[in-house]
C-alpha cells in the first residue's frame, strides 16, 4: 500500500475564490487545523478566506465533498526557510492565480493610484544543497542497514500521533525508499520553483495592471546563483510582456558577502551560533532524536541530531519539489515539528536577523537602493506629465537578502529573543522564519500618487505590514515613512559600519 500520493489538481472553475475575499491582516497566521486524506471533509479555516472591505458574507471555498484537496502534511507549516509559498497563502492551494485585490489600502477618501513598485522576491522551490544532500544520503544508508536491528523498538511508531495510514505501512515505506538526490543537484531551482515564480508574476500583473504592463518601464536584476537566475526568467515568463532583460547585481544582492564585520563576525564566528549550538544539545531535541530513534528502530546512539533534521527536511523537499506526503513525514509528531522549527529559526534569528546589529546592516546598501528608487518615482509630477521613468523594480535574492532587510526596517521583533533556554516560552513568537520567508517569499514596496502627496504601502507574501514606526497607517505618507527612517537615511553607511570593529557585538536592544 502506498500511503504516499501525488497532490490532485482541481478543475478552474472549482478554484475560484473571489478577488474580494480576505483574510485576517496579521504578522502571521495563527496555527489553522491541518487536514489529511483520513481527515474528516470539512473546509479547513486556512482555506476559507474572510472579508473585511466586502459587505456580502463569506462563503467557504472548499471543493464539493466527492473531491479531495491536495494531501498536505501534517506538519507543512513547520518547515523554516524550506516552506513552500502555500503554507503561507493557502488559498492558492486551490487557485493559484488567486488574488486577494482588498490588501491595497489607501486612504478611501482620497484619490490614489499606483505609480511604483519595488518588489523584493527570493528564489522559488529548490533541490537540497550538496550538504543535506550527503545527510540524505547517510541518512538512507543507515535506515536499510540498521532499521531492521533495533529489537522491535520499531513498534513504537505506533504511539507516535501521527496521521495518515498504519504504522507498518509508511515504515515499510520509508525502509525501501530509494534516495534519488544527487550531488550534482546542489541547490538548483526545480520546475516547481519555476512554476513559484510565474504565478506569482501573473499575480502581481493582475493586482498592478497599470505597473507590469507591455508599456511600463522595468528594472530587473538578480543574484548570480543560478537558482535565482532561474527564478528570475521564470518570473519574466510569467509576466508576458514582451523582450525583457535582466543583469547581476551581487553587490546589491548578496551584500552579505561583502560586509567584513559580518562574515568575520557572525558568518565564521561559532561563539555567534551559541544559542543554536546549546538547544541542538539540549532536552528538547534529545527527545525528538530519541524518539524517531524508536520509530525507526534505530539505537538512538545512531541517529545524530543532523540526520534527524535531514528526515524532517526530507519530508518538506518531497512536498515542495514533487508534491508529495512523503512517509519521512510521519514520523514527526507537532510537536517534534515545532522542536525543529524552533532551532531552524534560531539559527536565523542569530545567524540573519536581530541577533546581531551587523546583520540588519549589512543590508544598508540595498536598503538605500530602496528608497532612491522611491525617491525618483514619487517626485512631484503635473497631471500632463508623462510617468515615472521606472514603474517597477524586481531584485531577486535569498532569504539571506530579505531578513538583514526586513530586521534593519524594525519588522518582527519580539519582546524576548529565541534562546536555547525559553522554547516554552516561545510559541507565540511572530518570528517564525517559515511564514516570513519561505520559498517565492515577496516584499512588495508599493507607492501612490495620493492628493496629498505619495503614500507607500508594504506588503509581505501579498498580505499587508505596517511600518512599526507608523503602527496605525496601512498606507501612510511616504514623507512619513522617511521621516520614520531618517537615522537610516543620513547614516547606515555599510562601507564604515562593515569595517569598523563594533560589528561583532550582539543585538542588545532587543
Amino acid at each position: 500500500m502506498n500511503i504516499y500520493r501525488q497532490s490532485l489538481t482541481l478543475e478552474p472553475e472549482l478554484m475560484n475564490l473571489g478577488s474580494a475575499d480576505h483574510e485576517p491582516d496579521q504578522q502571521h497566521e495563527p496555527d489553522h487545523q491541518h487536514w489529511s486524506s483520513g481527515s474528516p471533509p470539512t473546509c479547513p479555516p486556512a482555506l476559507c478566506p474572510l472579508t473585511e472591505l466586502s459587505s456580502r458574507p463569506c462563503v467557504c471555498c472548499c471543493p464539493p465533498l466527492s473531491l479531495s484537496l491536495p494531501e498536505v502534511p501534517h506538519i507543512a507549516r513547520f518547515f523554516g526557510t524550506k516552506t513552500r509559498y502555500e503554507e503561507v497563502n493557502r488559498a492558492l492551494l486551490l487557485d493559484p492565480l488567486w488574488v486577494n485585490r482588498s490588501v491595497l489600502r489607501p486612504p478611501p477618501g482620497e484619490s490614489c493610484s499606483p505609480v511604483h513598485l519595488t518588489a523584493l522576491i527570493r528564489h522559488g522551490s529548490r533541490f537540497p544543497t550538496v550538504k543535506n544532500i550527503q545527510r540524505i544520503r547517510r541518512l538512507s544508508e543507515l535506515v536499510a542497514t540498521g532499521g531492521r536491528t533495533g529489537g522491535g523498538a520499531a513498534g513504537g511508531g505506533a504511539t507516535g500521533g501521527t496521521t495518515g495510514g498504519a504504522t507498518g505501512d509508511w515504515l515499510r515505506e520509508i525502509r525501501s525508499w530509494e534516495n534519488w538526490y544527487t550531488e550534482d543537484m546542489d541547490g538548483q531551482l526545480v520546475d516547481k520553483g519555476r512554476q513559484d515564480l510565474r504565478l506569482l508574476a501573473q499575480r502581481l500583473q493582475k493586482l498592478f495592471p497599470s505597473l507590469l504592463s507591455e508599456q511600463s518601464s522595468f528594472s530587473l536584476k538578480t543574484s548570480s546563483k543560478h537558482r535565482c537566475v532561474s527564478s528570475m526568467e521564470a518570473f519574466r515568463e510569467g509576466l508576458q510582456v514582451g523582450r525583457l532583460s535582466h543583469s547581476v547585481d551581487d553587490e546589491l544582492l548578496r551584500f552579505f558577502e561583502r560586509c567584513r564585520g559580518y562574515v568575520e563576525g557572525v558568518e565564521k564566528n561559532r561563539t555567534a551560533l551559541v544559542e543554536v549550538h546549546r538547544f541542538k544539545k539540549g532536552g528538547e531535541m534529545e527527545g525528538v532524536r530519541g524518539r524517531v530513534a524508536m520509530k525507526l528502530g534505530l539505537p538512538p546512539h545512531l541517529l545524530t541530531p543532523d540526520l534527524v533534521e535531514a528526515a524532517f527536511f526530507l519530508c518538506s523537499y518531497e512536498l515542495s519539489i514533487r508534491s508529495l506526503n512523503s512517509p519521512w513525514c510521519f514520523l514527526f509528531t507537532e510537536e517534534d515539528a515545532r522542536v525543529l522549527e524552533y532551532k531552524s529559526d534560531l539559527k536565523q534569528f542569530w545567524k540573519r536577523f536581530h541577533g546581531h546589529v551587523i546583520s540588519g546592516v549589512s543590508s544598508c546598501p540595498l536598503f538605500h537602493h530602496v528608497f532612491r528608487t522611491l525617491d525618483k518615482a514619487g517626485r512631484p509630477r503635473r497631471a500632463t506629465d508623462a510617468p515615472p521613468a521606472l514603474t517597477a523594480s524586481v531584485l531577486l535574492g535569498h532569504a539571506e537578502t530579505l531578513l538583514p532587510l526586513l530586521s534593519l526596517l524594525g519588522l518582527y521583533r519580539d519582546p524576548h529573543p529565541p534562546t536555547a533556554d525559553n522554547y516554552p516560552q516561545q510559541h507565540g513568537r511572530t518570528f517564525r522564519s517559515g511564514l516570513i520567508v519561505p520559498y517565492a517569499a515577496n516584499l512588495l514596496f508599493v507607492l501612490f500618487d495620493c492628493q496629498r502627496g505619495p503614500r507607500l504601502q508594504l506588503l509581505l507574501n501579498e498580505k499587508p505590514v505596517r511600518f512599526p514606526g507608523l503602527p496605525h497607517d496601512d498606507v501612510p505618507l511616504y514623507r512619513d515613512v522617511r521621516a520614520a527612517y531618517r537615522p537610516l537615511l543620513d547614516g547606515c553607511d555599510s562601507a564604515r559600519e562593515c569595517e569598523g570593529r563594533g560589528g561583532r557585538a550582539p543585538n542588545t536592544e532587543l
